[in-house]
């Protein structure tokens, strides 16, 4: 699955705004504690002296994400340091036909190996294996990436992988932009930061999203 969504964010209040982009967390089967990340972060000027628009693309191509932590995340932080990442696909309904949906985690040397088919992760979701080691001298997060236009990719969120286990991960196609700065690969707080936030969901099938922020903190979304 490649497909791009477009997201064309423009400022109708008359201070200059930080803004921030971040998804729904997907549904984790084997994993702790669910965390979101920042995927962008942008400082806008109003639309009516600067008549700026900032656009936002995304490759919706499926990546599975895992990345090495000192310490276990902490809002306002970045997540972590030595990631990897690998392209996958989804499991089917039909799971028998399940391809490319499984990636096995290595922690030394650091690393997810090219994805294989697996029939038992759950339909919709992609599915890491995690092999034996030490959580306390091994803190590693897992979960779903995005690519952005120019390349560069972003766990989105994640959770704490636990070893030998399987931990299976469905991606949830629904974003959110909120005022505020948290740099790409910050941690935030997913409850907090989506209660006033603009909700662009893609599950409908619709690839681009024009948002507006009004003067009075309200957004406009108009999907297409």
């Amino acid at each position: 699955m490649s497909t791009q969504l477009k997201f064309n964010l423009t400022n109708h209040s008359e201070h200059l705004q930080d803004f921030y982009f971040f998804q729904q967390p997907a549904v984790y089967t084997g994993g702790s504690k669910v965390y979101s990340n920042s995927i962008q972060s942008i400082p806008l000027a109003p639309y009516s002296y600067s008549a700026s628009t900032f656009t936002l693309l995304i490759n919706m191509q499926f990546f599975a994400g895992a990345q090495q932590s000192f310490t276990p995340p902490v809002v306002g932080q970045q997540s972590g340091y030595l990631s990897a990442i690998r392209a996958v696909d989804l499991t089917p309904a039909d799971t028998s036909a399940a391809q490319n949906n499984s990636t096995t985690l290595s922690v030394n040397p650091f690393g997810l190996a090219v994805p294989v088919a697996d029939p038992h992760a759950q339909p919709g979701s992609f599915r890491f294996v995690s092999p034996v080691f030490d959580p306390t001298l091994n803190n590693i997060n897992a979960g779903s990436a995005l690519q952005l236009a120019d390349g560069s990719v972003i766990l989105s969120n994640f959770t704490t992988l636990l070893p030998n286990q399987n931990l299976d991960c469905q991606p949830i196609l629904k974003f959110y932009i909120q005022t505020g700065s948290y740099e790409a690969g910050t941690v935030m707080n997913f409850t907090s930061s989506s209660i006033t936030a603009a909700l662009c969901d893609a599950t409908e099938g619709e690839n681009t999203f024009d948002v507006t922020y009004n003067a009075d903190g309200t957004w406009i979304v108009v999907p297409s």
